[in-house]
C-alpha cells in the first residue's frame, strides 16, 4: 500500500488513495491477465478503473498497429484473437509511460527479456510500487541460478511475488498478508480461484521446470509411445523438479508440489500447450527441424519457454556437478541441442538416476 504521509493533514471525507495496475507484457497470457485484473477493477471501489497493458508494438499484416487495433477494438487480435479484454485495458506501447503512475506491476513477459526491460525501468517506477512475477524461467549467471521475482525485485528495489498454477494459474505466493491479500483481489474470479502461500521460491520453481517436463512428453506423443510411458516421464518429471528445487534453496516445501502451481499444473501443460506441441512436432520431424523453425511457424510469434529454460537448468547442473542426479532434464537438453535424437528420451531411463534424499516423509519414493 501508499505510504502515509503522517505529517499531513488527513480529511476524514476525503477517499483513501487507489491503487493503480499496470500489466509489462501483452501476450497470451498478459492479454488474459489484463482481462481478469480489468473485470475486478472496475469492481473494487480501492482499485483505478483504467488498467494499462505495455504492448511491444509490432506492425500487422494489415499494416495496422497491434496497440492501436487493441485500443480500437478491445481485442489482442494477434495473442488473444475473439476474446473482448474489457473497455478499461489502455494499450501502450512506451514501456516508461505504462508504469508511469502506477503502484501495482504486473510482470508477464518470456523471461529472456526481463533484465533488459528491468534496466529500462531503474528509477521510473513509484517509489511505492509492488510488483507481481506471472513468469515462467530463471536467469542463469556466473554466481548461480537467479529466479524472476529476485531479479526484479533487486533491479527495481520492489517487492515482487510470483503467481504461478494450472492452466495458466491457480497460486499465489507471498510473504506479505496484507499486500498479498490486495493481489488476491486483483485476480481472483467466480472462475479463477487465487489463494496465497509462502513458498515463493518452490512455487517459482514449479513454473519454470514444469516446461521442461512437457517438452519431454512431447517427444514422448512425437515419437507415438503411448500414454503408460507419457505418465512414467511425468512421474520422474516431477521427482526432479522437486529434487532440483530443494537442492537450490532449502526452505522449499514438500507440499508446494502438490498444490495447483506444481503436479496440476505439470499435467497440464504435458497434456496441452505450446512447449509440449512444438517438441511433438519437434519428434516427428527426427530432430530434423529446429526449435527456432518451428516456433516461427507454430506459435505465431509467442516464444517457447521451455527450450531455453532446459539450456538454463543443464548449465546449472552442469556446473554443480548434478548432470547424474537429473537424468530427464539433462537428456531434454541434450536432445533439444541435438546431441541425441528424440528416442532417447526413453532410453536414459536404464541409468538410474543418483537422487539425494532430500525432504521429510512426503519425498516421492
Amino acid at each position: 500500500m501508499a505510504p502515509v504521509n503522517n505529517n499531513a493533514q488527513i480529511n476524514n471525507n476525503e477517499s483513501p488513495p487507489k491503487f493503480k495496475v499496470t500489466i509489462i507484457g501483452s501476450g497470451n497470457w498478459g492479454s488474459v491477465a489484463a482481462k481478469l485484473i480489468a473485470s475486478n477493477t472496475i469492481k473494487l471501489n480501492s482499485f483505478h478503473d483504467e488498467v494499462k497493458m505495455w504492448v511491444f508494438e509490432e506492425t500487422l499484416p494489415s499494416g495496422e498497429k497491434l496497440t492501436d487495433v487493441i485500443n480500437r477494438t478491445n481485442e489482442n487480435v494477434k495473442y488473444l484473437p475473439g476474446i473482448k479484454l474489457g473497455s478499461n485495458v489502455v494499450a501502450d506501447p512506451d514501456l516508461e509511460n505504462s508504469v508511469r503512475d502506477a503502484n501495482m506491476l504486473v510482470f508477464v513477459t518470456p523471461h529472456q527479456f526481463m533484465e533488459g526491460i528491468c534496466k529500462r525501468l531503474v528509477g521510473k517506477i513509484r517509489n511505492d510500487a509492488q510488483a507481481i512475477s506471472l513468469i515462467k524461467g530463471m536467469e542463469v549467471k556466473k554466481e548461480g541460478p537467479c529466479m524472476i521475482s529476485t531479479l526484479i525485485s533487486q533491479q527495481l528495489g520492489v517487492n515482487c511475488c510470483v503467481l504461478m498454477g494450472a492452466n495458466i494459474a491457480n497460486e499465489e505466493y507471498r510473504d506479505n498478508k496484507e499486500i498479498a491479500e490486495k493481489w488476491v483481489q486483483l485476480f481472483s474470479t467466480p472462475y479463477f480461484m487465487v489463494s496465497p502461500c509462502q513458498d515463493v521460491e518452490g512455487v517459482e520453481l514449479c513454473g519454470t521446470l514444469k516446461n521442461v517436463v512437457a517438452i519431454a512428453a512431447g517427444f514422448v506423443d512425437g515419437l507415438d509411445m503411448g500414454n503408460n510411458t507419457k505418465a512414467a516421464i511425468m512421474r520422474i518429471g516431477l521427482k526432479e523438479m522437486k529434487s532440483f528445487s530443494k537442492l537450490l534453496f532449502s526452505s522449499v516445501k514438500d507440499n508446494t508440489f502438490f498444490e495447483s502451481c506444481g503436479v496440476a499444473d505439470l499435467i497440464t501443460t504435458c497434456l496441452g500447450g505450446r512447449n509440449r506441441k512444438c517438441a511433438e512436432a519437434f519428434a516427428k520431424n527426427g530432430g530434423k527441424r529446429s526449435f527456432d523453425e518451428l516456433e516461427a511457424e507454430m506459435l505465431q510469434g509467442q516464444k517457447l519457454q521451455g527450450v531455453s529454460t532446459a539450456k538454463e537448468v543443464f548449465e546449472v547442473l552442469k556446473y554443480k556437478g548434478w548432470l547424474e542426479m537429473f537424468p530427464l532434464f539433462t537428456t531434454v537438453h541434450e536432445i533439444c541441442v541435438g546431441r541425441l535424437p528424440p528416442s532417447a528420451i526413453v532410453e536414459y531411463s536404464e541409468h538410474a538416476p543418483k537422487f539425494p534424499r532430500v525432504g521429510g516423509p512426503t519425498a516421492f519414493p
